[in-house]
């Protein structure tokens, strides 16, 4: 097969997100995925996209996973790789500074507590270098209450209501964006 005696091409590379393309969400990546990875960067450069942390992005692809890949970027970016080496980092934190932090995780606890949902279960936030996850059941929540949820959510639009309410006292006043999902 002449594609297997190909030698690598450095110009081109394949990027793939984490989560639904190399493993299912917030599952670690099959073995066959992974040996499919390994396979494809004799050929071409590879690297990994995602909006999870490092620490996560571990946990599906291998402790060892930032050398498995030529170009690895976390967080959206903000945290990026090349071989296993750093090259950048930055951070929402450093952009907005405490002060605003402090008044946006006030704003969702509030909103949060007043919402009348069918489960709450802890762990509202997780704060990353590049956004703020916020979750109004909690990270904590089980997969069936997660699946439950987002079939409430559809017919009730809470998350949405919650977008709307977020962009409207935050968004422009500190330049966010904010998103379902």
């Amino acid at each position: 097969n002449h594609c297997l005696t190909m030698p690598k091409n450095t110009d081109v590379i394949c990027l793939f997100d984490v989560d639904g393309t190399l493993a299912k969400s917030m599952n670690k990546a099959t073995p066959e995925m992974l040996e499919l990875m390994k396979k494809l960067r004799s050929k071409v450069l590879i690297g990994v996209v995602g909006g999870s942390n490092i620490v996560k992005q571990q946990g599906q692809l291998g402790a060892d996973c930032l050398n498995d890949f030529d170009y690895f970027f976390a967080e959206n970016g903000l945290m990026a790789w090349h071989n296993g080496k750093e090259l950048a980092k930055t951070s929402i934190k450093d952009q907005l500074g405490e002060k605003n932090i402090k008044e946006l995780v006030n704003f969702c606890l509030r909103y949060i507590a007043d919402l009348d949902i069918p489960v709450k279960r802890g762990t509202f936030f997780e704060f990353r270098n590049g956004m703020i996850n916020c979750s109004p059941i909690g990270r904590n929540c089980s997969q069936q209450e997660r699946d439950e949820f987002e079939q409430y959510d559809n017919k009730t639009g809470v998350r949405a209501a919650f977008v709307k309410a977020l962009q409207a006292k935050f968004g422009e006043r500190m330049g966010l964006t904010f998103s379902i999902g």
